[in-house]
């Protein structure tokens, strides 16, 4: 296992802060490392969305058949209810690629969830896909992930960390936004 961080005291969170966070963006851009990585580092409970998705979602998406929001829905709920009975401070990763998705999320876990969109360079994020082996979101599903994407607006509870650092990088980045932005 790879620690990230190791000064614990730069990772300290606004006392106003959210008790949920999502870590959020399309496929190959970082959600789980970055995700994991920072709950480690703030002593959070770690929940990959990927977890919660019925065998049906994981075969339709392996034949890369984008998913549509009725295979979506029951999985959001899943997730957000995960998050929402876990004790503490809680990190999940989830692509919750629409704002509806999002206020799916928000509403199903019934209290403030702060959202971490990992952005990045489309190019940069089908390198990353196309160099895992271990994962059954197949490269060419990014194009569909990107055309359904929309960014956290400025009316939502979210920030946005470029992806192009280190995962050191990455999570100083969330760190200092979570610090310095009012959410």
């Amino acid at each position: 296992m790879v620690t990230y961080f190791t000064s614990m005291a730069a990772l300290q969170l606004p006392s106003n802060s959210a008790r949920l966070f999502v870590v959020m963006g399309v496929a190959g851009c970082g959600k789980s490392t970055v995700g994991q990585a920072w709950a480690e580092a703030i002593g959070a409970e770690f929940l990959d969305g990927d977890s919660y998705h019925p065998p049906a979602n994981i075969e339709k998406m392996s034949r890369s058949e984008p998913l549509d929001d009725n295979d979506r829905w029951p999985w959001l709920d899943r997730f957000a209810q995960a998050m929402a009975t876990s004790d503490g401070l809680v990190v999940g990763a989830c692509s919750a690629l629409k704002r509806e998705y999002r206020r799916r999320i928000s509403q199903a876990s019934g209290e403030s969830v702060c959202y971490i969109y990992l952005e990045g360079d489309p190019d940069l994020i089908g390198r990353r896909i196309a160099a895992r082996d271990d994962h059954f979101m197949p490269a060419d599903m990014l194009t569909s992930q990107l055309a359904i994407l929309e960014p956290p607006g400025r009316d939502e509870n979210a920030i946005r960390v470029d992806i192009s650092g280190s995962t050191d990088d990455i999570i100083a980045s969330i760190q200092s936004k979570l610090l310095k932005e009012p959410l």
